[in-house]
């Protein structure tokens, strides 16, 4: 139940250091730098090694064992931003952006209200000086100041704190280009400086006038405009990742043993209490259900609409919903143990983690601020050394300071990321991090295990065939009893189809001693004093003399059936055949990943007639049969020698090496620990069109994040030098700035419209 949860600690370079794994929530960051600067001061803490993600406001911190929390958030609070422990187990469904959105909407409507009239009267003062009256200048200033102080305070608060730490942000950008652009407004107003007249309107919106109070509250303005929408775009990021945190059930109904029921918190649950669930309330863990019968909504673990009924013995999964009857259910994980759990987990650590792309922007931001300041002081002093006009100068200036913006290089990667794997989870598909992502781009060849991949996993006995000398019933009880030691599912069909037949054989069966399970080979015990084999032909008995067992062999073959020989004592006695129904949308995924022109292979450990009438049925030529574990493995490296880039999909203990060995991993989330432990990509649903879903989810998130991260650098790279010749006016450049941050995000959105059709 919890493989999901225990696959999600850390990565596996990372169990073997004596580290703890701390996760912070941290308030007050503005931009990248802001993330950055966090970062290397705690990287400089002895025995620390910390990421911060912007997008997601997480620090992620591993740490010495004897580290302390409260340490790490102090560190971060000498920064000037505030730093709290992240709640274990969970999300906090607080939506920290939708209250900033909020905050910055009160000084952004404030702003302006009083920027309008104030940017009239500049631009009129500026270009028919003979409309200035008495005290026009005090009418000016009274409009600015609130404009430039308290709503440009979120600004300067941040700036303040910078200094104080010898650093600089976006908001130093900000704060010393709305301080300046006001001093300099001050001086000409009230200082004796006249200011330049302009012929025309349009040269004096796109020139540089000297009466700057409309450019200092128009960047105060648009810059608040920007980070207001920004804020609410990533709270509508977030979202997927709260509705998950929201489905876990609150409160519990424990059934005491005397019958009544007593509501409990459900973070109080106990393994192996029993409790209630009625219809329409949530399973609050993973667990047995000991009584009742139900369907339960399973579309917010599976992305699957179609309810599915439960019955006593059958598992369930925290956080689903039950649409009908009264379940009485066994705890089995609860908490942080719990499916759940561990999705919820997993998105977030999808999210905090960090591209190569996103890495490059954080070192370009951390070092942008200081060389935008230099560029602006050196693009003042060669206007004036050129002859410019002191305005003139003072504005091309300005103009790199407010144009100048990290902020979107910090927000290219980790928005869509959060976006997607938020949306990845509300249709099945659960991204361990970046890697899934970078490795999807050059994706070519899917391969595909056969058993409980391509097939249901389900295997039933379909016939079984005594050697001479023997009967049928014999043969399926000594290989059911040996078999009945093993978790391989042909091992599990055969143990269960001797209950079928004779349900009173398991109380009389004699126990199996000596067993032993050779990986890709078969079993082999003693029963009674037997030595008992059963497993492949090839291994059994490589060369059959019994015209009996060969035919029937053939004939099963070729009805893509699996079959084990039985051996007894060194005698061949006899032949089972057992049948697993391929899934009714395994042919649909293969014929769509051929559409999108991928390479497919079947590769198991099933016999070439099995795997070949197997691979006919779902549209895939490429079959690779009789393979044992470490051959998958081969197999796949073969591929990749040949340029081929390789995602592997499979769910049982023998697909792990492979999905590690991989360059992408796909794992079907009802499988094994070890696959889903080795996998990039967990695949929750049955359904098999979740296979080309996962691949085109991960391809349009690096097309969302490539075209933010050219946006960002093309938008950078042009727009510095195009302040730097005098062409933009300040308050233009503020416009521009908020919008570049503005696309970036609105821009990885769209990913939550991506599959509408699926849910």
């Amino acid at each position: 139940m919890s493989a999901i949860a225990r696959s999600v600690t850390a990565p596996a370079d990372e169990r073997s250091l004596p580290l703890q794994r701390v996760q912070l929530d941290v308030g007050g960051m503005s931009c990248a730098a802001c993330a950055k600067r966090i970062e290397r001061a705690l990287n400089r803490l002895p025995g620390v090694r910390a990421s911060v993600n912007f997008a997601t406001r997480v620090a992620t911190i591993d740490a010495a064992e004897d580290a302390q929390t409260a340490a790490l958030c102090e560190a971060i609070q000498r920064l000037g931003y505030r730093a709290e422990p992240r709640v274990a187990g969970g999300v906090d469904e607080g939506d920290p952006d939708a209250d900033h959105a909020r905050y910055l909407l009160i000084r952004l409507t404030v702003a302006a209200i009083l920027f309008v009239p104030l940017a009239d009267l500049s631009v009129m003062f500026a270009v028919v000086p003979d409309t200035r009256f008495s005290g026009w200048g005090w009418v000016l200033t009274a409009l600015a100041l609130p404009v430039v102080t308290w709503a440009a305070w979120p600004f300067h608060r941040i700036a303040l704190q910078n200094a104080h730490s010898g650093s600089a942000s976006m908001e130093t950008l900000i704060s010393v280009g709305i301080t300046a652009a006001t001093l300099w407004s001050l001086y000409t107003v009230f200082g004796g400086h006249r200011p330049a007249e302009r012929s025309g309107m349009w040269q004096a919106l796109l020139g540089s006038d000297a009466i700057y109070f409309e450019v200092a509250a128009g960047v105060t303005v648009f810059v608040l405009a920007g980070r207001f929408f920004e804020a609410r775009a990533k709270s509508k990021a977030g979202g997927a990742l709260r509705a998950l945190a929201a489905l876990s059930a609150k409160d519990v109904a424990v059934l005491q043993p005397d019958g009544s029921e007593m509501v409990i918190p459900a973070d109080e649950l106990k393994e192996q209490h029993r409790f209630v669930v009625r219809p329409g309330q949530t399973i609050a863990a993973d667990g047995l259900v000991v009584e009742g019968s139900a369907a339960v909504d399973m579309s917010a673990m599976t992305g699957e609409a179609k309810p599915l009924r439960v019955d006593p013995g059958a598992k369930v999964i925290g956080g689903t919903a039950v649409l009908d009857g009264r379940l009485i259910v066994e705890a089995a994980a609860v908490g942080a143990d719990t499916q759940f759990a561990g999705m919820v987990r997993l998105v977030e650590q999808a999210q905090v983690q960090k591209a190569n792309a996103q890495r490059l922007a954080d070192r370009i931001a951390s070092v942008f601020v200081p060389c935008v300041f230099a560029i602006a002081v050196l693009t003042t002093v060669g206007w004036l050394i050129a002859g410019g006009e002191l305005d003139r100068a003072f504005s091309a200036g300005l103009a790199v300071l407010v144009i100048a913006c990290p902020c979107a290089l910090g927000l290219a990667t980790p928005t869509a990321m959060m976006v997607a794997s938020g949306r990845g989870a509300q249709l099945g598909i659960f991204l361990k991090g970046y890697r899934s992502l970078e490795a999807t781009r050059a994706v070519d060849t899917v391969v595909f295990d056969k058993t409980g991949t391509l097939t249901t996993g389900q295997l039933t006995v379909s016939s079984v065939v005594a050697a001479p000398g023997w009967h049928v019933d014999q043969v399926l009880e000594l290989a059911a009893t040996v078999e009945a030691a093993s978790e391989h599912a042909v091992a599990l069909a055969i143990a269960a189809s001797i209950l079928v037949s004779n349900p009173v054989s398991k109380a009389r069966r004699e126990p199996v001693v000596d067993f032993r399970a050779v990986a890709g080979r078969g079993v082999c015990g003693t029963v009674a004093g037997r030595a008992v084999r059963v497993g492949k032909p090839s291994w059994i008995a490589s060369s059959c003399n019994s015209a009996t067992l060969v035919a029937a062999r053939r004939n099963a073959e070729s009805r893509g059936e699996t079959t084990v020989f039985v051996e007894v004592d060194g005698e061949l006695c006899g032949l089972i055949a057992v049948a697993d129904a391929v899934k009714d949308s395994a042919a649909d995924a293969v014929a769509a990943l051929h559409d999108r022109g991928f390479r497919t292979v079947l590769l198991t450990g099933d016999n070439p007639a099995s795997a070949a009438a197997v691979g006919a049925r779902v549209g895939i030529d490429e079959v690779i049969a009789d393979i044992l574990p470490e051959g998958k493995v081969d197999v796949i490296e073969q591929l990749r020698d040949h340029g081929r880039v390789v995602a592997m999909v499979g769910d049982g203990i023998n697909d792990g090496p492979a999905l590690a060995c991989a360059d992408l991993g796909m794992a079907i989330g009802r499988g094994t620990d070890v696959a889903i432990s080795a996998a990039d990509i967990i695949l929750v649903r049955d359904n098999l069109d979740v296979v080309p879903l996962a691949l085109d989810l991960a391809a349009a998130t690096m097309r969302t994040i490539r075209m933010n991260m050219v946006w960002a650098f093309g938008y950078n790279i042009a727009a510095v030098p195009i302040a730097a010749a005098g062409l933009l006016n300040p308050v233009v450049a503020g416009a521009a700035m908020a919008f570049s941050s503005f696309f970036v995000v609105s821009n990885s959105l769209r990913l939550r419209n991506f599959g509408s059709r699926y849910g």
